[in-house]
């Protein structure tokens, strides 16, 4: 095993390159394939645990053990001029390089080895370790350790990668009411049906006798079970969501329980590169399906019970991913620190999803919310706070005074609050246990249901 100094360069070992990066501390490890512009041909040359595959490369999570790139040279397009090889720190441990004891890069190839250990970083929190790249006509390892201090984001942003996520959507058409927590009076304000029957409560079905059969008889009949008619997002009872569809909708992963017509249904990930890294980085996001087509679509979550928001573009809805259910393609949103509560957590802060924009949004809470309009100072217990405006500010209240009876185990068992000012609601459900939790938990998404405890 030869061990590589910063700056030296070797005849790489084989075709076949297996590139791992072994820490004290957990790391991501990815791998960008750029041109002699040092800059990537698309956002598909970065290759990362949200995007696992490239031409001639390959990211494998470590299962427990350090992740791993796998480089086949033979395989790399003739424009691609060399592989550069990242580690970035994962936001379970430290926030910089300075608190990780080692770092070391190994490039093996058969029985043949490079290593190469990387020391001196110190406010990084990602680091360039080596790169695979040609010389005339051959293909060479060289050892680099440049460390940047805004990680993973940062490291693909100098090479090139957009890491914007989806482009501004258009206006949405019809939805001119404001902000508000409850569905609009009268009809939702989306066009007429293009299918069906239109307008007017469905009919009860009716069935006939089959061979002298009486008619099935049964309360499931009564109108108020059948289905809503209409296009858009609307409640189907009180804990399910029907969408009229003609055209697309973004709806939660795993939350449809029927549909009727011709639908596509598009698994997306983090929705975007950007997105992806943040989510991964705080445990905050949605896992999203995108649903195309004609036709009508069901949707519910562990019936939970179901609500409508409508956001003119005014105000946004600060939310936790796990309550988001369903919502128009026509709303942005991405993932956002809550203001003043960075102090507590993990060096990853506290992350909530915040949409903007206009358009319809279905959300969940456990049980029946109250819904508060801050006009004055208002608090909230932080895993009761499902969803608030955008616009309010927020901090952290301490109600418990840490003295003996806290170092004995007393408490008031409201150790600490959010607090809420400026002008907005708050949507509170009866329930401190929400899917994934808020704050002490480790955020929504697909991480649903391992909440903590950091508010005592």
């Amino acid at each position: 095993m030869t061990a590589l100094a910063p700056g030296e360069n070797r005849p790489a070992p084989g075709d076949q390159l297996t590139v791992t990066v072994a820490s004290s501390a957990s790391v991501d490890v990815s791998a960008l394939l750029v041109n002699t512009a040092g800059k990537v041909r698309s956002d598909a040359d970065f290759v990362f645990f949200n995007q696992p595959t490239g031409p001639g490369v390959v990211y494998r999570h470590g299962n427990g053990g350090p992740d791993v790139v796998g480089v086949q040279t033979s395989a790399l397009p003739a424009d691609v001029d060399k592989v550069v090889v990242t580690a970035s720190l994962d936001g379970r441990g430290p926030a910089t390089f300075a608190a990780v004891g080692t770092l070391t890069t190994t490039i093996e190839s058969g029985s043949t080895a490079l290593t190469f250990p990387i020391t001196g970083l110190t406010t990084e929190s990602g680091v360039v370790c080596v790169e695979i790249y040609r010389r005339n006509g051959a293909w060479k390892v060289r050892a680099i350790g440049q460390g940047y201090d805004d990680g993973l984001a940062g490291i693909a942003s100098a090479f090139g990668v957009n890491l914007d996520d989806d482009p501004e959507p258009a206006a949405a058409q019809g939805h001119s009411s404001p902000v508000t927590p409850a569905p609009p009076p009268g009809p939702p304000a989306y066009p007429p049906p293009a299918y069906g029957q239109p307008g007017g409560p469905a009919q009860q079905p009716t069935y006939a006798s089959q061979q002298g059969a009486q008619p099935v008889h049964s309360d499931l009949f009564d109108p108020s079970h059948a289905e809503v008619n209409g296009l858009g997002i609307q409640k189907q009872g009180g804990k399910m969501v029907k969408v009229g569809m003609n055209g697309e909708v973004m709806a939660r992963s795993g939350s449809m329980v029927a549909y009727q017509g011709d639908l596509k249904f598009e698994a997306l990930g983090s929705g975007g590169i950007g997105r992806a890294i943040r989510q991964h980085l705080t445990g905050e996001g949605v896992p999203l399906m995108k649903v195309t087509g004609r036709g009508d679509l069901f949707l519910a979550n562990s019936a939970a019970d179901v609500h409508i928001i409508d956001l003119d573009g005014t105000d946004g809805l600060t939310i936790n991913g796990a309550n988001v259910l369903a919502f128009d393609s026509t709303l942005r949103y991405d993932i956002g620190r809550v203001q003043g509560a960075a102090g507590y957590a993990s060096n990853a802060g506290l992350f909530n999803c915040v949409f903007t924009g206009r358009g319809r949004i279905a959300i969940t809470t456990h049980g029946s919310p109250v819904v508060l309009t801050v006009d004055q100072a208002t608090y909230a217990d932080p895993n009761a706070a499902v969803a608030w405006s955008s616009s309010l500010q927020t901090g952290i209240k301490r109600n418990d005074s840490f003295g003996l009876g806290r170092l004995m185990g007393r408490s008031t068992g409201e150790a600490s609050t959010l607090a809420f000012s400026g002008r907005g609601f708050v949507i509170v459900q009866p329930s401190e246990l929400p899917p994934g939790g808020l704050i002490g938990g480790t955020g929504g998404g697909q991480q649903a249901g391992t909440g903590g405890g950091i508010f005592g």
